[in-house]
């Protein structure tokens, strides 16, 4: 089984956010940051604002799903840095991956936009 890819580092955290272009909406904050590798890699940022432990947690496995699923549809080569708002906590799948996907295409990296 591959790895999900995923940025871990924090130096590539504060890389993304340092040198990244970001788009909001209620839900989501996204930073991208276009690394020129082969692969897409997604980090996520649930702050204790969110909810306790168990809503975080929800929230990081949805963010990681929509990520999984839209994948095909985004560009490569990018670092992605999600950061859930507060309203994400009361929030199902669909308007979670209308907001994600709404959000891809502010920043142009959807391939069916191009």
């Amino acid at each position: 089984m591959r790895r999900f890819p995923s940025v871990k580092k924090n130096s590539d955290f504060q890389t993304v956010y340092k040198n990244g272009r970001s788009y909001a909406n209620k839900l989501l904050i996204m930073y991208v940051y276009n690394t020129g590798s082969e692969e897409t890699r997604i980090g996520i940022s649930v702050s204790k604002k969110v909810g306790n432990s168990v809503v975080r947690h929800r929230v990081t496995r949805l963010l990681r799903e929509i990520f999984r699923s839209n994948r095909e549809q985004t560009d490569s080569g990018l670092d992605i840095i999600v950061v859930a708002r507060g309203a994400a906590k009361d929030t199902d799948y669909k308007k979670m991956e209308s907001a994600y996907r709404h959000l891809l295409g502010l920043h142009n990296i959807m391939k069916e936009s191009k």
